[in-house]
């Protein structure tokens, strides 16, 4: 039986500003490419924003990418950021 890696994702902090933006850092790592990241996304509304998960900016694996833009917006929408 072998063990397959997993994405990781964390939230470092995060801060409310005014208009509905909340931005915030997290750290992980890129089970495709076995490297560790930190960024920022900036959530206005309910959508994130920030190069780490820009399809054109970041340096994740696409699966890693769609993995933590998903895993925040369910973090957003869950409540975790009020």
């Amino acid at each position: 039986m072998s063990h397959v890696k997993q994405h990781e994702v964390s939230i470092l902090d995060y801060e409310k500003t005014g208009h509905q933006t909340i931005f915030v850092q997290f750290s992980g790592m890129d089970a495709i490419t076995g490297k560790n990241f930190a960024g920022e996304v900036k959530f206005v509304g309910s959508m994130p924003y920030g190069d780490l998960i820009h399809p054109k900016r970041t340096f994740l694996s696409t699966e890693c990418r769609e993995h933590v833009q998903a895993w925040l917006i369910d973090k957003y929408c869950s409540g975790a950021f009020n």
